[in-house]
């Protein structure tokens, strides 16, 4: 695996076009009081986001942790987590699974946080030190240098933004409109007996939009924004391989969006920039010595000792 030509480039650029794994309509994401987010393009195109920014971020994080095991997959074991379990001493979450990682009401009011919160050393009198918080999450919490993080339950200043950012838009779409009948085998009439529709009862018709189009996933990677968290050419390179992983290993096993919306990589992962990088493989990522087993011990002198912090949330 070679990074050499990602070195003095601003931005890693990647596309993957996507097709439904059967038939041609796909259910996109929903907003409420909005619904599918339709827009039109610079060019009058139809167009479509299929999955927001923020729901790829946490689809790229799920792909690291086996649920099971309680613990990264096997390519990024030894990797810093905090993990909380519950007063009973049994698991309940982690920042790699929770939407707003270190910031999550699970995390940052256990009475263990403060561990965490010295670390990063806010001090309302003085101005805020950033180069602490992104050691601070080197190591505890590594996966929010790549996806970002926004410590508000310290203070609203510590935030640090995405390194890694996706999203899956459609474009020349239609809309494929359908719908259906709850039936109510026993009691089709829904006012009857002052029973309503609200309860579940009676057959209830409904309605669904479902849509056709090219689909695409882009993805970027912000190398100007991991070299400046000047941690080093060893941690540079092991968060750039951890990307190229959740990405590679995303469009492998996890694009089953929705229960009608499961997708599939029609040919390769493409470059968009810079010119002349060579994407590595997923089996070279995993590769025990030239992958990312090798990249996290290099780059571990920065890590928890040990690398899983555990809180217990009492609530």
């Amino acid at each position: 695996m070679n990074l050499t030509a990602l070195k003095d480039h601003p931005r890693l650029l990647l596309k993957a076009a996507l097709k439904p794994i059967q038939g041609t309509r796909f259910q996109p994401t929903g907003f409420p009081d909005l619904g599918a987010a339709t827009y039109d393009g610079p060019d009058g195109r139809k167009m479509l986001l299929v999955e927001s920014a923020q729901s790829m971020a946490n689809r790229l994080e799920s792909v690291c942790w086996d649920v099971v095991a309680d613990d990264w997959v096997t390519p990024l074991q030894g990797l810093p987590v905090v993990k909380v379990k519950d007063k009973a001493g049994k698991p309940l979450t982690n920042s790699v699974l929770e939407a707003h990682r270190l910031n999550s009401a699970y995390i940052a009011t256990t009475k263990g946080f403060s561990v965490i919160e010295d670390a990063i050393g806010f001090d309302e009198k003085r101005p805020f030190d950033r180069d602490k918080l992104i050691k601070a999450l080197l190591k505890f919490d590594p996966n929010s240098l790549l996806h970002g993080v926004f410590l508000e339950k310290i203070a609203g200043v510590i935030r640090l933004p995405r390194a890694l950012t996706a999203f899956i838009e459609a474009e020349e779409i239609t809309v494929a409109a359908s719908g259906g009948v709850k039936n109510d085998r026993v009691r089709a009439s829904k006012g009857e007996e002052g029973r309503t529709a609200k309860e579940g009862f009676g057959n209830i018709p409904f309605h669904r939009d479902e849509y056709c189009g090219h689909i695409t996933a882009f993805f970027n990677l912000d190398l100007s924004l991991i070299r400046g968290f000047g941690l080093g050419a060893d941690v540079e390179a092991m968060l750039i391989a951890i990307a190229l992983f959740k990405i590679q290993r995303l469009l492998r096993d996890g694009l089953r969006l929705r229960t009608a919306c499961d997708l599939e990589v029609v040919g390769e992962l493409t470059l968009q920039r810079p010119e002349g990088f060579t994407v590595p493989s997923l089996k070279e990522l995993e590769d025990e010595k030239n992958g990312l087993p090798t990249l996290i011990k290099k780059a571990s002198s920065g890590f928890a000792k040990p690398s899983a912090t555990d809180l217990t949330f009492e609530e």
